[in-house]
């Protein structure tokens, strides 16, 4: 595991600063204490880094929970609610054992590229107001429509009344550092390998903070700064963990939230890990079902000692990626960093400006927006492009599961469309005193193909040749057999002469398809075999 420590290391301490204001911001959304954000970091880091087989998958607390446990929480009580994640986490194990994993293997290439896209936009739209210094919102908030009544938009155009000059030179020196760091330093020596362009960042916001820090012009206020608990003891520290009420246990709602987080936390994280596998330069794959346990082992210990629900999350694994992570060591230590950071040095963590921090992160969504991106999905097809922007389009203006579910019910209306195209091919023949015609079938024909195949049928003329050529289908549905037998009658009407073409026989004008396809040709082809 300590193999690429080199490249882990570093990008750890990515992960670490990117997830240290994401575990409070979403604490603080979610209506419950700030310390249980970092109790499920901690514990998305180490446990589930552990067990999971997910080599660049990082977990911890997700905004798409935040709603249902803000819900919960003002519902049951937050003791009463942890006993729900414990549940949950126990439900998911479970599912682990039924290899319920297995869906996260149908969800399409261009749905999941159109998710990292979505997620991207977000970061980058999200970030420039903390870039510019005006942080009315939590971290945590990745919803287009939110509480206070803005949105993303207005924002962006509130903001420009709350510039803060400090924060501008925060993020513009910091950005330069980053894009220096990647593009050139790196190439020029190796030592600037070993040291992470972050955590230069990092060490320059503070610098600038305490240098600073008597200018009322140019400091920063403490509102943009990161905000950690700090325990002036301790038993301070120690009374921060907060016990599940399992007397609630009976409690009817607490089931509801249990298997409801369950259910969400575990598709958030399927979803999540087919797309860090997407974003994976080695393209391992993530055992699902040992992925469900790791989270649901995760959720119980996180709820057994006060922390919010767990779930892979693809803005901590995209920063990973991102920064050069090539195994869990990066996704464990992060989890290390914050439990050990924490204890030791609150006071200092609470000195990061909040701006070098969407430095980083504008430059981790833009990665995942890329335009060569939208040209790539664009220059592949409508059937990839669609769902691709679809995905996006969902994401971006409702939440991560809406986008998803927009995105594959355009895949499946796309894929219906171009089955109904390719149901079949009509060659037309003519000659000077007959009219001939070629209808080759296509492998797979289902009832969904019935209206082109009998449009065509049906426009046959009167006195015309028919063949119809069978040899390369596999699969053929009853509804199709069905028609062919209708269009018989007709066919004698209109004197048109059929000849059917397959790999077992040939006949001419057959009395009855049905019997034909069931005696025939393989039994496979009529469904009511």
């Amino acid at each position: 595991m300590f193999k690429h420590i080199s490249k882990d290391l570093p990008a750890s301490l990515v992960v670490f600063f990117v997830a240290l204001p994401l575990c409070l911001g979403i604490a603080l959304a979610s209506g419950a204490p700030l310390f249980s954000g970092l109790i499920a970091g901690i514990i998305g880091g180490i446990v589930v880094g552990s067990i999971s087989g997910s080599q660049l998958g990082v977990s911890g607390p997700a905004a798409g929970l935040a709603v249902i446990v803000l819900a919960a929480i003002a519902s049951l009580g937050f003791e009463n609610f942890l006993v729900a994640v414990v549940i949950g986490g126990i439900l998911q194990i479970i599912m682990g054992a039924l290899k319920a994993g297995v869906i996260g293997y149908f969800f399409p290439s261009s749905v999941i590229k159109g998710m990292l896209a979505g997620i991207g936009i977000i970061i980058f739209l999200k970030q420039i107001p903390h870039a510019f210094g005006y942080d009315k919102d939590y971290e945590g908030d990745l919803n287009f429509f939110q509480s206070d009544g803005q949105n993303t938009f207005t924002e962006l155009i509130n903001m420009l009344d709350y510039i803060s000059p400090g924060a501008l030179v925060v993020t513009g020196v910091s950005l330069l550092i980053l894009l220096l760091w990647e593009f050139i330093l790196t190439k020029k020596h190796k030592i600037f390998t070993v040291i992470p362009g972050p955590l230069v960042a990092v060490v320059f916001g503070v610098i600038y903070q305490i240098l600073m820090n008597d200018n009322e012009a140019l400091r920063i206020s403490t509102e943009h700064l990161v905000q950690v608990p700090v325990p002036e003891s301790a038993s301070d520290f120690l009374g921060q963990f907060t016990f599940p009420n399992f007397a609630a246990i009976t409690n009817y709602e607490v089931w509801v939230t249990g298997v409801t987080i369950a259910i969400v936390a575990s598709l958030e994280t399927l979803l999540c890990v087919e797309a860090s596998d997407k974003m994976d330069p080695h393209k391992r794959e993530t055992p699902t079902n040992r992925e469900l346990f790791a989270q649901g082992t995760g959720n119980m210990l996180s709820g057994l000692i006060g922390g919010l629900p767990v779930t892979q999350v693809i803005v901590r694994s995209s920063a990973n990626v991102q920064s050069g992570g090539q195994t869990k060591l990066s996704t464990i230590l992060h989890g290390i960093f914050l439990l050990v950071s924490i204890i030791t040095i609150p006071t200092l963590l609470n000195m990061i400006p909040l701006a070098v921090l969407a430095a980083i992160l504008l430059l981790v969504g833009y990665k995942l927006a890329k335009p060569s991106l939208f040209k790539e999905m664009y220059s592949l097809g409508k059937p990839q492009f669609f769902p691709f922007i679809a995905t996006i389009i969902g994401i971006v203006f409702t939440d991560l599961l809406i986008g998803i579910g927009l995105g594959l019910a355009v895949g499946i209306i796309t894929i219906l469309l171009y089955s109904y195209k390719n149901s079949h091919f009509l060659h037309k023949e003519t000659s000077a005193d007959e009219k001939s015609f070629k209808m080759t079938l296509a492998e797979e024909v289902t009832f969904l193909n019935k209206g082109a195949i009998s449009r065509e049928l049906h426009s046959l003329p009167k006195n015309a040749y028919l063949e119809i050529d069978v040899r390369k289908t596999r699969s053929l549905d009853f509804d199709i057999i069905e028609i062919l037998d209708e269009f018989k009658i007709r066919a004698a009407e209109k004197n048109i002469n059929i000849t059917l073409l397959s790999e077992r026989g040939t006949i001419k004008n057959p009395e009855s398809y049905r019997e034909f396809f069931k005696r025939k040709v393989r039994p496979e082809l009529a469904l009511d075999r």
